[in-house]
């Protein structure tokens, strides 16, 4: 992972994928990231934001949208694992998901997916309409 550079790191969907999935192998508690992207779409950080328990991670807006604004982010992917293995979004990942999109609006930073990983698998909720 340390070898990754920025702005030829995530070339497409799979890319990011492949990277989430290798930044939460293993984990046995959920935890929360947020890659802040660049208006060209490359990564300005990667950061694990919040550390939960086996079964959640309390997420706090604010933060996200604070630390979006010291970057100068123009879109972010969000991020959080699963350590069940299940990464079928849950109704609290899809309503965090919104609560996260329509703060980001406020001062125009575009989420462009919410990915979940688990088991060395990853799903999109923006390809599942959910962002």
């Amino acid at each position: 992972m340390e070898d990754v550079r920025p702005s030829e790191a995530f070339r497409s969907p799979y890319a990011v994928s492949d990277y989430l999935k290798l930044h939460f192998a293993g984990q046995a508690h959920e935890s929360f990231a947020v890659l802040f992207l660049s208006a060209q779409n490359t990564m300005l950080a990667f950061e694990d934001m919040f550390r939960g328990t086996l079964t959640q991670a309390e997420v706090y807006p604010r933060e996200v949208v604070k630390r979006a604004l010291q970057l100068n982010a123009s879109a972010v992917i969000l991020a959080h694992n699963h350590p069940s293995g299940h990464v079928e979004p849950s109704e609290a990942d899809v309503t965090l998901t919104r609560v996260l999109k329509d703060a980001l609006a406020l001062v125009d930073v575009q989420v462009l997916d919410h990915v979940v990983v688990g088991n060395n698998r990853a799903a999109s909720m923006a390809e599942r309409g959910f962002v």
